[in-house]
């Protein structure tokens, strides 16, 4: 699950390559109501603050969704293989992830999109 009014989510969503024998990866735009949204809200994730990686019955949100999609990915590619190396680190991942989430939220107020906040939160409309 991702943004998909961000371009940095956009396009990294669709550059990862994942395993064949992992199996397909689907895409799901998290502005648009589904199943697995729902489940992602009844979880009490924040889709503006991670992304959200669901494998069977495991959950992997933020910097470890990005560590689980550089394990399953493939290796095909420089992109791929640049975010093997980097995010299969659960420690580089924790360290980067943070500022790749200001970058996008910084470029999302910029743009003038609107927070997601499937939580509902108060006063939480804005970037």
């Amino acid at each position: 699950m991702y943004d998909q009014q961000c371009p940095f989510c956009d396009r990294y969503s669709r550059l990862v390559r994942i395993r064949k024998t992992v199996g397909d990866l689907a895409l799901v735009d998290a502005r648009e109501p589904g199943p697995g949204m729902d489940r992602v809200t009844e979880l009490g994730l924040d889709i503006d603050q991670g992304m959200v990686l669901i494998v069977g019955d495991e959950v992997y949100y933020g910097a470890d969704a990005m560590h689980a999609l550089a394990l399953m990915s493939s290796r095909s590619g420089m992109f791929n293989r640049l975010n093997h190396w980097i995010f299969r680190s659960r420690v580089l991942a924790g360290l980067l992830y943070p500022l790749l989430r200001t970058c996008r939220n910084f470029l999302l107020k910029l743009m003038g999109r609107s927070k997601i906040n499937n939580l509902d939160l108060p006063d939480n409309a804005c970037f």
